[in-house]
Formats: C-alpha cells, sequence, structure tokens
C-alpha cells in the first residue's frame, strides 16, 4: 500500500510538471507571436464645453479604446483641440469629434460659429422687442416690420425662422432665466441682411419667438393665375339715328291735340 501510494504521489508530479511546462511555452508563443494591441487614444471632455467656448487643455482628457473600436471622426491629441470653437454644447465624458469644433483663425469666437455663407447682424431691442428677455442663443424668430403710411401703421412680417447667435455679448445657451438684454446678434443671409436694415431703418422692428418644434417656413403668397380666354368687350348698344328735321319754311301752330303747318309769306 505504501508503494502504491508514492508512486501515485510521483505520478502526480511528473503531470503537474508537464502540464506547466505546456502552460509557460504556450504563453512564451503567444507572447513571442502576436504583440499586445496598446489601443487607440481618445480625447473626451473632462468637463462640460458650452457652446461657442474656446477649447482649453483644462477641458480636455485622454483615454484608451480598442483599436477596432468605431469611434467617428474623433481626436487622437489634446493639442489639436486645444483653440477651437465648441459648436455645441458638450457634456462631461462626450468622445470629442471634428464636426461639433470650428478652428476660430482669425477674428472673433462670434465670427466661428457663423456658417459660411452667413452673415451676423446684431439690431437694439428693449424689452418688448426682446420678447421680454427670454430670447436666448439658438432660439429661432421671425423679424415683423412696422411703418407708417398715410398715418396709419402697416405692419409685415419680412423675415422667418431666423437663428439668434447671441445676446448682448453672450453666445452661450447654458442660461435658462429671462434676461432683459440690449442687443441681439441674428444668422442671415447676405440678402436678408438688406432686408433687415432696409426694414430698421424704414420704422420699427419686433421679434416674435417661434416654438423650436415649429418647421413652418414663410406662408405661400396667392398664386394669380391669368386667364387663357380673351376679355369680352360690352356689348355696343345699337345706335339711334334721328330723322332729319324737316326745313323751317313754316309756322307750326299747336291747338290741342291738332298740329299743323303753316307756310310763312316770303
Amino acid at each position: 500500500m505504501k508503494r502504491r501510494g508514492l508512486f501515485l504521489i510521483i505520478i502526480s508530479l511528473v503531470l503537474a510538471v508537464g502540464a506547466a511546462w505546456v502552460a509557460r511555452n504556450w504563453v512564451q508563443a503567444r507572447m513571442n507571436g502576436a504583440p499586445a494591441d496598446p489601443g487607440q487614444q481618445v480625447v473626451v471632455a473632462a468637463m462640460e464645453i458650452p457652446f461657442g467656448t474656446k477649447v482649453e487643455a483644462r477641458h480636455l482628457s485622454t483615454i484608451t479604446l480598442p483599436r477596432n473600436a468605431a469611434v467617428g471622426n474623433h481626436y487622437a491629441k489634446v493639442d489639436d483641440v486645444v483653440g477651437l470653437i465648441a459648436l455645441q454644447k458638450i457634456i462631461s465624458g462626450e468622445i470629442l469629434l471634428k464636426e461639433r469644433f470650428a478652428d476660430r483663425a482669425a477674428g472673433s469666437t462670434l465670427a466661428a460659429i457663423v456658417k459660411p455663407d452667413m452673415r451676423a447682424v446684431t439690431v437694439r431691442v428693449d424689452d418688448v422687442v426682446g420678447v421680454a428677455g427670454f430670447l436666448m442663443p439658438g432660439n429661432h424668430v421671425d423679424v415683423v416690420a412696422a411703418h407708417m403710411e398715410n398715418q396709419r401703421a402697416q405692419t409685415r412680417t419680412v423675415l422667418h425662422d431666423i437663428n439668434v447667435l447671441a445676446v448682448d455679448q453672450t453666445a452661450s445657451t447654458d442660461k435658462d432665466q429671462p434676461v432683459v438684454v440690449r442687443a441681439v446678434t441674428l444668422e442671415v443671409t447676405p440678402q436678408q441682411a438688406e432686408v433687415l436694415v432696409k426694414a430698421r431703418e424704414e420704422g420699427k422692428i419686433q421679434l416674435t419667438l417661434r416654438n423650436p418644434l415649429d418647421k413652418n417656413s414663410a406662408p405661400e403668397e396667392p398664386e394669380v393665375v391669368a386667364s387663357a380666354e380673351p376679355p369680352k368687350t360690352p356689348a355696343r348698344k345699337p345706335r339711334v339715328t334721328q330723322p332729319p328735321r324737316p326745313a323751317n319754311n313754316g309756322v307750326i301752330i299747336i291747338r290741342g291735340t291738332n298740329v299743323h303747318t303753316s307756310e310763312s309769306a316770303t
């Protein structure tokens, strides 16, 4: 019995050593054959970045993701993002994508926010024109123009669905409390800018706040359809010709219902 137990112990030790040797060779083969994937570095927001903010190094952080992870058009280096302007509100921990930022280049922060082929026009407002201070960057408004004509007020909506870029010197959308402002900057096309300036010079303008879900454009003008038929000319009344009067060679004598002509003596 003692020999049998010793024999079993020896066999167990041999099998354990063999298993350890096989496992060691397998691990070394894996390590030597294919190096571990270091992953890809991705820049994320270390804190919330408000709309229109110039990005600083303190706003950013990096994480490592598997190289085969699809994260979109992202940034790999912090230095590539520092100095850019956020075109949208970025939440903390969000992966930074290139389409959400603009290069400041030369000029102010507001200039980087304006879309290509668009213009920023500032109009002076008060607590009434500015919708009691409820206008915020990112809102959309209509512009109503008013002027006097023949001592009567005439009004007309000259611009529809205009984006508000900034109120006073603020382009951030992180506020939701009404603030009475003195100026509102609107994003318009060059043609709309001419209409806006003309309406402001001819009279007064009023901003009307739109619901963000309202995507209706300007109401269509009624279309005037020309008739294919030529206009009808009114029928002419028959002309009544008067009989020629007889030559005045006598005197007409009327007695009651009797009428006769007597020849005058020559």
